[in-house]
């Protein structure tokens, strides 16, 4: 051991505790937030890295380092399952040296024993149990120990059996839920389409959709599952890994994809070479390869430390790196109006598939690795998923590849707001972004027209009824009712939906324009403190901000907004269609002038939509949240967390019939 004196002892225990804390931070966020900030391959550097110096120095040994502890913990949202048996994961291996060493270590306690290799399968480690052959209870893996119920997400997927071929005493059995490319892809769209954030990949989106609440959300994910281990058995004899994935399959589990028992360490390092060779041809995401020793009496002898089975090793694909010269750059123009910078590269074969687009994420991004046209750069697909490019290796252009003025789509003039990476344009008419801007135009929060859901919207659209936003109130109702699936009867309803919307309060149009940072609250003050959308197009910055509730970012956006040529077109359009341009709302009394309420729990007899108004109506304001601007907080049957922060800060908390006093 190197004996260390002095600070520079000081210095190697900041450096593991450091290590410690990004590791325990970059775990919560894979595990539990479902929101990676790093690669794969970064954090299990980190960990070897850890990993070394803990044996290196064992007087800065603790029992809480990320190396004792499986990454998850028990989400609080879920009923807590403690683990009979311990979900365990397994030690990484990055060289074939390494499964050579694990190898030798096998062999130095048992001589007779034979390998399994298998798919390590991306996705979210869970336990299903079954008494009598029916599913009784699902969980997460957690840390290893506890982990979460989720039976009820669980029953919605597919591949779950409910009811085993045979009727088994009682079954433990561990598996990996995932989500399919094919699905992932498809939830993608379907995130960009509604303007959400995307999921990162397939494992995140797994992960996140497990998680849900409502199980019918879980069930139009798409998720799948492999079984690849018993935990425990009641009334049969298993003495092998194999024949324990044989008999699973006997009972009608979806078994991990082509394992393969091999008789040495040298036929296990081929099957893994083969298995990274076609995991860019597969319809599910792998992240390595692992080795398992097949006797369970073998197993028994070999034992487990304190985090990882001492008879297992999983093989971790390093990310593949290749040069290839980048040809072009195109920039597109995505749903929610964000430019997205794509490298166009002379074709390379990584990772199992041939990549010829890489992402470039932003400008920001190509100014910081100095990228132009022509360069020779490095490409790998970050987390096997999208291509990305890595660094210029070799500079053909003396200038770096700026974004376009203009937005691609429409031509407009594209911004960048303050503090923000992305380059966006901002024309609500930008054919880019009209289905989403229609999706959100016709929602129940903006203009609420009944019949208009997403589905129709995209069908007219493909059908050329609607071309722009303006399009809506000027549809062919006789071409619709000719639509397959529709009839007069739908047509009318429709029809009637698009008239009723015309008088909604301004407030409700400002909020469906899509203006960027303009929630439905903040469209309510615009329109309540200007009144007619002329006031609000000719407002200054200033005389936005004298609205309490509106930031600088806030006014700003406004303004730019109505800035545009293609705005103010299609205010006088939406206008000219005899759509509201007034504020309805009508002030009886400024009784409430200055005050905010926040309404939490159940009403007696008022909906909370209600009493908005009717705080509104005495220029009052609501607010969702309590802070110390709070005036009072009206509260009704089963007020939570609200009702517990107003009364810390020691706010005023009415009920309903207070409320009513205070209005007659």
């Amino acid at each position: 051991m190197n004996i260390i004196i002095g600070d520079s002892m000081n210095e190697t225990q900041k450096k593991i505790e450091d290590l410690r804390n990004k590791l325990r931070y970059h775990s919560d966020r894979y595990y539990n937030d479902d929101a990676p900030e790093i690669e794969d391959y970064e954090y299990d550097m980190m960990m070897r890295k850890l990993k070394e110096l803990e044996e290196q120095f064992p007087e800065y040994d603790a029992v809480d380092s990320p190396t004792k502890k499986v990454g998850g913990k028990a989400d609080n949202s879920f009923e807590s399952v403690v683990h009979t048996v311990r979900m365990e994961s397994l030690q990484d291996a990055f060289s074939k040296d390494e499964l050579i060493d694990f190898d030798k270590r096998v062999s130095d306690v048992v001589s007779d024993k034979h390998y399994v290799v298998e798919p390590k399968i991306d996705g979210l480690s869970v336990s299903l149990e079954y008494r009598d052959g029916i599913f009784v209870r699902g969980s997460t893996r957690g840390d290893g120990d506890v982990g979460e119920d989720v039976s009820g997400n669980l029953r919605v997927i597919h591949n779950v059996p409910l009811k085993l071929n045979k009727p088994v005493p009682y079954i433990e059995v561990r598996g990996e839920v995932y989500m399919p490319k094919k699905s992932f892809d498809r939830v993608v769209d379907r995130q960009l389409l509604n303007g959400e954030k995307p999921f990162k990949n397939p494992r995140n989106a797994a992960a996140g959709s497990l998680r849900q609440k409502d199980s019918a959300v879980t069930a139009s994910r798409g998720l799948d599952i492999f079984i690849f281990n018993i935990q425990q058995l009641e009334g049969g004899t298993i003495t092998s890994h194999k024949q324990s994935l044989d008999y699973l399959k006997e009972l009608g589990f979806n078994t991990v994809p082509f394992y393969k028992r091999v008789d040495n360490i040298e036929s296990a390092i081929d099957e893994i070479d083969r298995i990274g060779e076609s995991r860019g041809a597969l319809e599910f995401d792998i992240d390595g390869a692992v080795i398992k020793v097949d006797e369970f009496s073998s197993r028994e002898i070999l034992g487990s430390t304190a985090k990882y089975p001492r008879w297992a090793v999983a093989f971790k694909y390093p990310p593949e790196e290749k040069q290839t010269k980048l040809v072009d750059i195109e920039i597109a123009v995505g749903r929610t109006g964000v430019l997205t910078p794509t490298a166009i590269l002379e074709s390379v074969h990584l990772a199992g598939t041939t990549v010829s687009r890489a992402t470039l994420h932003n400008q920001d991004f190509i100014n910081e690795k100095g990228i132009a046209v022509g360069d020779i750069v490095t490409v790998r697909k970050a987390g096997d998923i999208i291509p990305e490019v890595l660094c210029v290796n070799e500079h053909n252009s003396d200038s770096i590849y700026t974004f376009p003025t203009h937005c691609p789509s429409c031509n407009e003039k594209v911004i960048r707001e303050k503090d923000e990476a992305a380059i966006r344009c901002i024309n609500p008419e930008c054919p880019a972004q009209l289905l989403r801007n229609l999706i959100h135009f016709c929602s129940r929060d903006a203009m609420d027209i009944e019949g208009l859901g997403p589905a129709i919207i995209e069908t007219f659209v493909d059908n050329g009824l609607i071309k722009s936003t303006y399009d809506i109130y000027n549809l062919d109702y006789e071409k619709i009712a000719s639509l397959d699936g529709f009839k007069e009867t739908s047509a009318n309803n429709i029809r009637k939906s698009v008239e009723k919307s015309k008088s909604n309060d301004l407030s409700k149009l400002i909020f469906a324009l899509g203006i960027r940072h303009i929630g439905a609250k903040a469209g309510k003050l615009l329109s309540d403190h200007f009144r007619t959308i002329d006031a609000i197009m000719s407002a200054t910055v200033d005389d936005i901000l004298s609205i309490e509730g509106y930031g600088q970012i806030m006014a700003e956006s406004v303004v730019n907004y109505f800035k545009t040529d293609s705005a103010k077109e299609l205010i006088k359009k939406l206008s000219a269609s005899g759509v509201n341009m007034k504020s309805t709302t009508e002030v009886k009394d400024e009784r409430f002038a200055g005050m905010t309420f926040v309404l939490t729990g159940t009403l007696p007899t008022l909906k909370r939509n209600e009493a908005s108004k009717i705080i509104e109506s005495f220029g009052g304001k609501t607010s969702s949240s309590v802070s110390k601007k709070t005036t009072y907080v009206l509260a009704g049957e089963e007020a939570g967390s609200k009702l517990d922060k107003a009364n810390a800060l020691g706010i005023d908390v009415i009920d309903e019939e207070t409320f009513m006093g205070m209005i007659k």
